[in-house]
């Protein structure tokens, strides 16, 4: 899985938790919650979708490194191997 379908991949789901949010318009370094909006509850059913969606687990403890689409890519990029 290249970077450009792992952001594809966040990018769908991002929406699919907050369909107000234009994937299109969203920066790579836009903060899910101080930039999107995303409340912790959002952040939950991110993560569980990606779980399910890519089957990895993302503990809390990582939550920072998904905190941008960019870092995000990179995260699971390399959780990914």
């Amino acid at each position: 899985m290249t970077k450009d379908d792992i952001r594809d991949c966040f990018l769908e789901e991002l929406v699919k938790v907050a369909p107000d949010i234009d994937p299109e318009t969203v920066q790579p370094d836009a903060h899910l919650q101080d930039d999107l909006g995303l409340d912790s509850m959002d952040i939950l059913n991110l993560v569980t979708a990606l779980h399910a969606r890519l089957g990895i687990d993302i503990p809390e403890k990582s939550y920072p490194e998904i905190a941008t689409p960019a870092r995000a890519v990179d995260w699971i990029a390399l959780t990914l191997g």
